[in-house]
């Protein structure tokens, strides 16, 4: 996880952000906003989470993929690929 930590306080900030417009999603809905509003903040919301998923993964595959032995290589690009179908789906 050192490679999270070289980036805490960005990948801090990205969560912050995330959080403020899920907390505008919320206003929203309790407020009865108009439709494509409420929609364009969640379509928001899910382009920062996406954002925030690319920027980790990218580093840990740096990390765990570019160094280590073979069989550990295979092994952590295995779990990429089960999270990356998770996601996807």
């Amino acid at each position: 996880m050192a490679h999270l930590a070289k980036n805490t306080d960005k990948l801090l900030a990205r969560v912050r952000r995330i959080q403020g417009q899920l907390k505008a999603v919320e206003r929203k809905l309790e407020e009865g906003a108009d439709c494509m509003a409420t929609l364009q903040q969640i379509a928001a919301v899910r382009g920062a989470s996406h954002g925030l998923l690319m920027e980790v993964l990218e580093a840990h595959m740096r990390e765990h993929l570019l160094e280590g032995k073979p069989q550990q290589r295979a092994e952590e690009l295995d779990e990429i690929i089960r999270l990356l179908q998770r996601y996807v789906k």
